[in-house]
Protein backbone atom coordinates (compact mmCIF):
# COMPACT_ATOMS: atom_id res chain seq x y z
CA UNK A 1 0.00 0.00 0.00
CA UNK A 2 1.10 3.40 -1.13
CA UNK A 3 1.29 6.26 1.45
CA UNK A 4 1.51 9.37 0.65
CA UNK A 5 1.69 12.54 2.64
CA UNK A 6 2.20 16.24 1.93
CA UNK A 7 3.14 19.52 3.51
CA UNK A 8 3.01 23.23 2.76
CA UNK A 9 5.45 25.51 4.48
CA UNK A 10 5.19 29.40 3.35
CA UNK A 11 7.90 31.50 5.05
CA UNK A 12 9.63 35.38 5.07
CA UNK A 13 12.97 34.45 3.34
CA UNK A 14 14.05 37.82 2.80
CA UNK A 15 13.36 40.14 1.03
CA UNK A 16 10.25 37.31 -0.73
CA UNK A 17 7.67 35.03 0.68
CA UNK A 18 8.87 31.06 -0.20
CA UNK A 19 6.59 28.17 -0.52
CA UNK A 20 8.11 24.92 0.18
CA UNK A 21 6.02 21.93 -0.65
CA UNK A 22 7.70 18.48 0.52
CA UNK A 23 6.20 15.25 -0.58
CA UNK A 24 6.58 11.86 1.36
CA UNK A 25 6.11 8.75 -0.58
CA UNK A 26 6.87 5.51 0.59
CA UNK A 27 9.70 6.89 3.20
CA UNK A 28 11.29 9.11 0.02
CA UNK A 29 11.16 12.78 0.25
CA UNK A 30 10.60 15.05 -2.87
CA UNK A 31 10.62 19.02 -2.44
CA UNK A 32 9.73 21.89 -4.42
CA UNK A 33 10.35 25.27 -3.93
CA UNK A 34 8.31 28.34 -5.19
CA UNK A 35 8.85 31.53 -4.36
CA UNK A 36 5.56 34.08 -4.04
CA UNK A 37 7.40 37.72 -3.96
CA UNK A 38 4.38 39.72 -1.74
CA UNK A 39 2.83 37.87 0.93
CA UNK A 40 0.39 35.30 -0.22
CA UNK A 41 -3.08 34.92 0.99
CA UNK A 42 -4.22 31.44 1.77
CA UNK A 43 -6.70 31.33 -1.79
CA UNK A 44 -3.54 32.57 -3.37
CA UNK A 45 -1.47 29.67 -2.64
CA UNK A 46 -4.31 27.53 -3.53
CA UNK A 47 -5.48 28.46 -6.33
CA UNK A 48 -1.15 28.78 -7.30
CA UNK A 49 -0.97 24.90 -7.00
CA UNK A 50 -4.22 24.30 -8.57
CA UNK A 51 -3.02 26.33 -12.21
CA UNK A 52 0.67 25.00 -11.49
CA UNK A 53 0.86 22.22 -10.32
CA UNK A 54 2.39 19.90 -13.89
CA UNK A 55 5.13 22.94 -13.61
CA UNK A 56 6.22 22.08 -10.34
CA UNK A 57 10.16 20.79 -10.21
CA UNK A 58 10.29 18.37 -7.23
CA UNK A 59 14.09 17.68 -6.10
CA UNK A 60 15.14 13.68 -6.62
CA UNK A 61 13.74 11.56 -3.91
CA UNK A 62 15.42 11.24 -0.43
CA UNK A 63 15.34 8.43 1.80
CA UNK A 64 13.94 9.37 4.87
CA UNK A 65 11.86 8.21 7.77
CA UNK A 66 9.03 9.50 7.73
CA UNK A 67 6.56 8.47 10.99
CA UNK A 68 3.18 7.12 10.67
CA UNK A 69 0.83 10.00 11.62
CA UNK A 70 -1.28 9.47 14.83
CA UNK A 71 -4.60 11.27 16.21
CA UNK A 72 -3.27 12.93 19.59
CA UNK A 73 -5.69 15.05 21.94
CA UNK A 74 -6.68 18.41 20.70
CA UNK A 75 -4.56 20.69 23.36
CA UNK A 76 -1.75 19.02 22.02
CA UNK A 77 -2.44 19.08 18.70
CA UNK A 78 -3.54 22.87 19.54
CA UNK A 79 0.47 23.34 21.11
CA UNK A 80 2.34 21.18 18.18
CA UNK A 81 0.12 23.69 15.55
CA UNK A 82 1.21 26.92 17.83
CA UNK A 83 4.94 25.79 17.21
CA UNK A 84 4.54 24.93 13.80
CA UNK A 85 3.17 28.62 13.35
CA UNK A 86 5.71 30.26 15.69
CA UNK A 87 9.04 27.59 14.13
CA UNK A 88 10.55 29.17 11.12
CA UNK A 89 12.22 27.30 7.57
CA UNK A 90 12.01 24.15 6.41
CA UNK A 91 13.30 20.84 7.45
CA UNK A 92 16.61 19.32 7.41
CA UNK A 93 15.34 16.70 4.97
CA UNK A 94 13.67 19.37 2.83
CA UNK A 95 16.62 21.51 2.49
CA UNK A 96 18.98 18.43 1.12
CA UNK A 97 16.57 17.54 -1.06
CA UNK A 98 16.76 21.25 -2.54
CA UNK A 99 19.78 21.79 -2.51
CA UNK A 100 20.33 18.42 -4.71
CA UNK A 101 18.04 20.29 -6.76
CA UNK A 102 19.88 22.94 -7.14
CA UNK A 103 23.25 21.11 -7.70
CA UNK A 104 21.54 19.17 -10.51
CA UNK A 105 20.10 22.68 -12.45
CA UNK A 106 23.68 24.10 -11.80
CA UNK A 107 24.92 21.04 -13.51
CA UNK A 108 22.54 21.31 -16.24
CA UNK A 109 22.96 25.14 -16.88
CA UNK A 110 26.61 24.80 -17.16
CA UNK A 111 26.00 22.18 -19.52
CA UNK A 112 24.01 24.14 -21.74
CA UNK A 113 26.19 27.42 -21.20
CA UNK A 114 28.94 25.15 -22.60
CA UNK A 115 27.90 23.84 -25.45
CA UNK A 116 26.18 27.32 -26.18
CA UNK A 117 29.74 29.31 -25.97
CA UNK A 118 31.26 26.11 -28.02
CA UNK A 119 28.80 26.65 -30.93
CA UNK A 120 29.26 30.62 -30.64
CA UNK A 121 33.05 30.17 -31.19
CA UNK A 122 32.46 27.34 -34.14
CA UNK A 123 29.96 29.84 -35.93
CA UNK A 124 32.70 33.08 -35.16
CA UNK A 125 35.69 30.68 -36.27
CA UNK A 126 33.35 29.85 -39.96
CA UNK A 127 32.72 33.30 -40.50
CA UNK A 128 35.66 34.45 -39.94
CA UNK A 129 37.28 32.02 -42.30
CA UNK A 130 34.53 33.31 -44.58
CA UNK A 131 35.22 36.75 -44.87
CA UNK A 132 39.18 35.78 -45.34
CA UNK A 133 37.95 33.38 -48.66
CA UNK A 134 36.27 36.69 -49.59
CA UNK A 135 38.80 39.06 -49.83
CA UNK A 136 40.71 36.51 -51.30
CA UNK A 137 38.31 35.99 -54.07
CA UNK A 138 39.58 38.37 -56.29
CA UNK A 139 43.21 38.08 -56.94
Amino acid sequence: MNTVTAKLTVYFEEPFWVGVYERATDGNLEVSKVVFGAEPKDYDVYEYFLTNWHKLQFSPPVAGNIREQYCPNPKRMQRAIKRQLNGTGIGTKAQQALKLQMEQTKLERKKTHRIRTEEEKRRQFAHHKQKKKEKHKGR
